[in-house]
Parts: structure tokens; C-alpha cells; sequence
């Protein structure tokens, strides 16, 4: 809603997508969670490398959705106890 979100995964250096446990927009399951159980270690260890590389830039993660990171929106202010979002919906006048 308020273009702040981005899908990330993790790729090679010939750009194939990396196994991170399930495919970006799966159904929700544990798997889908960032810290989900059921999901084998090797891309328990991707997911990890994808999310001390986003943190570190200031995104945050939806929890449900390993692949969604978003900085500047509601969530993002609700995570990092920023006062406001730096991003918001974008409205026209006379709607």
C-alpha cells in the first residue's frame, strides 16, 4: 500500500534462486514463518544470512513470510518504535 515492501530471496552468482525452504508467496504454513521448525538447515542457514543482510540495512521482517522485508511503513515504525511511518498511502485530491 505504501510501496515499502519488497519480496527478497537469495540467489547464486549465475542468478538461480536459492532453496530458502519454500517458494516466495507459498501458502501459510510453518515452513513460510522466518523462523519456521519445519525447514531443513540449509535454508534455515540462507534465511538467516538473507535476514542479518536486511537488518542490517534497516528493513524488517513480516515473521509469517520469510521473504517480506519493509522499511518506512506501519510495520516498519511498529517494529523499530519509530514515532511515525516514514511512507503511507498515497492519496489524490477530491477522493
Amino acid at each position: 500500500m505504501a510501496g515499502a515492501a519488497v519480496d527478497l530471496t537469495l540467489c547464486d552468482a549465475d542468478g538461480n534462486e536459492l532453496w530458502l525452504g519454500t517458494q516466495v508467496n507459498d501458502t501459510d504454513t510453518d515452513a513460510c514463518h522466518t523462523a519456521g521448525t519445519a525447514v531443513p538447515a540449509e535454508a534455515a542457514e540462507r534465511r538467516r544470512v538473507l535476514g542479518e543482510a536486511l537488518t542490517a540495512a534497516g528493513l524488517v521482517n513480516y515473521p509469517t513470510e520469510w521473504w517480506h522485508w519493509s522499511y518506512g511503513d506501519r510495520y516498519w515504525a511498529y517494529v523499530t518504535g519509530a514515532s511515525a511511518a516514514r511512507y503511507g498511502p498515497v492519496t489524490r485530491a477530491g477522493f
